[in-house]
């Protein structure tokens, strides 16, 4: 999922070079959201993973 946030990151800057700032803005908020995103289950995944050790 991070490798998503990283190619609309990608796509933003790309688009934002040549001028399609529309699209750049749309590219920059997905990486963002896929990025929250995978932040928010890598922190449930590592506490879920210390709660099955003890």
């Amino acid at each position: 999922m991070l490798s998503w946030a990283i190619v609309f990151l990608v796509v933003a800057l790309v688009a934002g070079v040549f001028g399609f700032f529309g699209i750049a803005g749309a590219a920059v908020g997905i990486a963002k959201i896929l990025f929250f995103l995978f932040l928010i289950l890598f922190v449930i995944s590592l506490i879920m993973g210390r709660r099955r050790s003890y």
